[in-house]
């Protein structure tokens, strides 16, 4: 054994493998030390950029590698203290009122004392509502409640009223007070970092310390769903309200206007909206901020997402939360500022009593009524004509439709137009095929027998009433189609109508 480690040690060939072999060992411990600190130094940097808890005030933003947050610097600090001083009474009037001088001339002393006492809520913290809030804070309003669950990103800061890098990461919420704070140290914020939801309308809605209801609420919800929950809950508790709709694509300041929900029109957001809240029973009553503005070749437009995105499983799964979209929406960074800026201006004027005026509704109640009675007429004719003339069997007979539901079917389906012609005159609703089963449904009996029609929205269609004449005679109480009389572009364009209309019905 021992000549053979002798030749072992006089060869040097044997030597040569040995010392690679050592060095080999040598440097691949380097790396993996150097990869061990290297990951280390990565962890600490992560745990550094997550803010404390311990002291939630010193929890504000720094941008870092990560996009992280740290503890305030000397100007925040400052503007935390100045604000709890000014909050606390600790704050010369004069210099408020002399900040406020602009407005106290425009809106008079007792205007701006109504501004000054006034509660605001805005939901929605992002581009459209961020520029409302800091108008608000800057006219004079002295208590606003923000809610909204988001925060802040880099891509935030090409429409955000107030947000720096260094806020990048942080809460929409937390960003606004803490700069705005900077600017009017005497208003109290009341933060609320969550998603409005139907089922915390109660508590995110509620009045301020000593029973103060909000005197205006402010939806600048970009989700559809979230949009009307807040919508309806405001119109059925008399809450006053402002909508702002889509901002997204749009170019044209120019074409942005206020009025009633019932007006606005050429906005995908507001049409979403006018439909779900018409289904509702919602017709109008409610201001809004919308664009005019029309789509067209050369503009911006809603993107796709990729395709591969969708080979990586539900499409839904890749959203901040369920139900939000996770395309992405081109917004030119100067329309939010106008769309919240005119809120703003909106609830300046109605908190304060200004004088203002907005688009009328296009006053078509009367129409909406009249349509509905068109209806029921329709569903006894039909009774009648199934039964042989029995004109009892139609007596309190009703129809599971509204007068919403004719604004609905009328406006946002049929377009203000005839399905046949396209004509806009002397509309009305019929079915578009004849029942193949009785029509009627009855519950209980005697005195408390109740009867209904069973008429959903997708059987009706809009016409002339000459057309819907015709209709009536050869279609519904006749032997004929609808293919028999129309030609095949019609009959495809309704049925497709129709079935639009019933991916809509869920939402009643």
């Amino acid at each position: 054994m021992a000549s053979f480690l002798e030749r072992a040690s006089s060869n040097s060939r044997v030597q040569l493998a040995a010392t690679a072999v050592a060095s080999g060992a040598v440097v691949a411990g380097a790396i993996f030390s150097y990869q061990r600190l290297q990951r280390e130094e990565r962890v600490h940097q992560l745990k550094d950029s997550i803010p404390s808890l311990i002291d939630e005030g010193e929890a504000l933003r720094r941008i870092n590698s990560f996009g992280g947050a740290s503890k305030a610097d000397r100007e925040d600090l400052r503007n935390e203290l100045l604000a709890r001083r000014a909050q606390a009474g600790d704050y010369d009037d004069e210099l408020i009122l002399e900040q406020l001088a602009r407005n106290r001339v425009f809106l008079n002393p007792d205007g701006l004392e109504k501004l000054r006492s006034s509660f605001v809520v805005i939901v929605g913290c992002g581009g459209v509502g961020s520029h409302c809030t800091a108008a608000l804070a800057r006219s004079g309003v002295s208590k606003i409640r923000l809610i909204d669950f988001d925060q802040v990103t880099l891509s935030s800061l090409n429409r955000h009223a107030v947000a720096t890098l260094a806020d990048v990461g942080s809460p929409k919420v937390q960003c606004l007070q803490k700069r705005l704070l900077a600017i009017t140290p005497w208003v109290r914020f009341d933060l609320r970092q969550e998603k409005f939801w139907d089922e915390a309308a109660d508590r995110l809605l509620a009045a301020w310390e000593g029973g103060q209801k909000p005197d205006y609420v402010v939806d600048a919800i970009d989700n559809i769903d979230t949009k009307v929950a807040l919508l309806k809950y405001c119109h059925d508790h008399k809450l006053p309200v402002i909508s702002s709709m889509g901002a997204g694509c749009k170019s044209d300041p120019t074409r942005i206007m206020v009025g009633d929900i019932g007006t606005s029109t050429d906005d995908g957001l507001s049409r979403s909206t006018r439909r779900r809240l018409k289904l509702l029973g919602i017709t109008k009553g409610i201001p809004t901020v919308y664009s005019t503005e029309k789509t067209g070749e050369g503009k911006a437009e809603l993107l796709p997402l990729p395709e591969d995105e969708f080979q990586k499983g539900r499409v839904g799964d890749l959203g901040v939360l369920p139900d939000f979209r996770v395309r992405i929406l081109p917004v030119l960074g100067t329309m939010p500022a106008v769309f919240g800026y005119t809120a703003a201006n909106h609830v300046i004027l109605s908190v304060t009593g200004y004088p203002h005026d907005y688009v009328p509704a296009k006053g078509r109640d009367k129409m909406y009524d009249g349509l509905l009675a068109a209806v029921q007429g329709g569903e006894e004719k039909i009774l009648r004509h199934m039964t042989g003339g029995d004109a009892s069997i139609t007596l309190g007979l009703r129809v599971p439709i509204t007068s919403g539901d004719m604004a609905f079917l009328v406006e946002e389906v049929f377009k203000g137009r005839s399905a046949i012609t396209g004509l806009t005159a002397r509309l009305t609703l019929v079915r578009w095929r004849r029942p193949a089963s009785s029509i009627l449904v009855r519950i209980g009996e005697g005195t408390n027998e109740q009867k209904s029609s069973n008429v959903k929205l997708h059987d009706l269609v809009c016409m002339t009433k000459e057309e819907s004449i015709r209709h009536d005679k050869e279609v519904l109480r006749g032997d004929k189609k609808p293919e028999d009389i129309y030609d095949s572009a019609t009959v495809e364009k309704v049925e497709a109508t129709l079935k639009d209309t019933a991916k809509y019905e869920k939402y009643r």
